[in-house]
């Protein structure tokens, strides 16, 4: 967006690890950097951040120059309604954090309409649970200033040229929320039929991976091409290429920058009918699946009989809608309307 926008952005960022420690203190580390650019004269029009960022937190230690202007979140993820393998898991002050962020917002901006209404949905019934003084009317206010405004996807460019049996695509961190059990089972019930199929299955991996990707590994060790993180941008998108269809067996998804980078390399969407997925692939929603094991290998194995036809479908018209060329200038537009209010 910053490359494409027609505005000047000034950019005040931290890495991206330690994510929950950036939760904690990135309202204090920013604030200190804002009073230092004040000093030195510079001003701005509006505040956008993440969902990361405590804005109110943030609003109350920078000072009443911050206060003045119009501020925009962005909910990229939420706190609430990822899903925890265990509930002892989840830190409910996160969820407030994300709840007194949208409060102090003028813009809340959602990355998908399913996000907007999961997110609205749960944090109302997050708020029930207190003993008292429950602020549930504020989500009628979030609501009130609530829009989804979709990222932009940098477009893979074309396929290759590709013969021999149907690449299946993972492209996905290798987390629970992914849902990684689904998608092997679902190739194991097709490699039990015989069919013949590759297998690109990519992504992040962290120190606690699901035990269900060294199993596969062994599993389909024959039908692999590609495994695991790709080491630099120029694999990514080789991988991406390679393939002829791409899977998702998620039970998370907010938006699917992911998927859509795959399709706009020529692959078959299969997706589930839940999440984000029918709202991206509106129009085309012939290419989603019942979100079963055997719905999903079913309609791989109808893909599997003839790859060269799977190959001559063209979707690549459901990633261009996204495109940054066309999203930079809808997040222009969505931007001015909060700065003229």
């Amino acid at each position: 967006w910053i490359n494409q926008s027609k505005h000047e952005f000034d950019l005040l960022s931290l890495p991206a690890s330690k994510w929950k420690w950036r939760m904690r203190h990135s309202a204090v580390h920013f604030a200190k950097l804002v009073k230092e650019k004040l000093k030195k004269g510079t001003t701005w029009d509006c505040i956008f951040c993440s969902e990361m960022l405590n804005l109110a937190e943030f609003i109350g230690l920078a000072g009443p120059e911050c206060q003045k202007i119009p501020k925009i979140v962005y909910f990229h993820e939420n706190q609430l309604t990822y899903p925890q393998r265990f509930a002892s898991e989840r830190d409910y002050q996160y969820v407030l954090t994300n709840f007194t962020t949208a409060l102090a917002a003028d813009g809340v901006w959602f990355n998908s309409d399913f996000h907007r209404r999961e997110f609205l949905t749960g944090i109302k019934d997050f708020l029930k649970k207190m003993p008292d003084f429950q602020p549930v009317q504020e989500v009628d206010e979030i609501e009130a200033k609530s829009d989804v405004v979709y990222p932009g996807v940098e477009l893979a460019g074309h396929p290759k040229d590709k013969t021999g049996p149907l690449r299946i695509l993972w492209a996905a961190r290798w987390e629970h929320d992914k849902n990684p059990e689904d998608f092997f089972e679902a190739l194991k019930i097709l490699k039990n039929t015989g069919a013949d199929f590759r297998l690109n299955v990519i992504g992040e991996q962290f120190r606690d991976k699901p035990v269900v990707f060294d199993q596969a590994y062994d599993y389909f060790r024959e039908n692999i091409d590609r495994w695991g993180y790709q080491p630099s941008k120029d694999d990514y998108l080789d991988a991406l290429r390679q393939s002829d269809v791409v899977v998702s067996t998620a039970v998370h998804e907010f938006f699917g920058i992911g998927i859509l980078e795959a399709i706009s390399a020529g692959c078959v969407p299969v997706l589930p009918n839940r999440l984000s997925y029918p709202e991206i692939l509106m129009g085309y929603e012939n290419y989603l699946y019942d979100g079963t094991e055997q719905g999903l290998a079913e309609r791989l194995g109808k893909l599997i009989k003839d790859p060269q036809e799977t190959r001559l479908q063209n979707l690549t018209a459901i990633a261009q809608k996204f495109s940054w060329k066309r999203q930079s200038d809808k997040l222009d537009d969505q931007l001015e309307k909060i700065l003229i209010a």
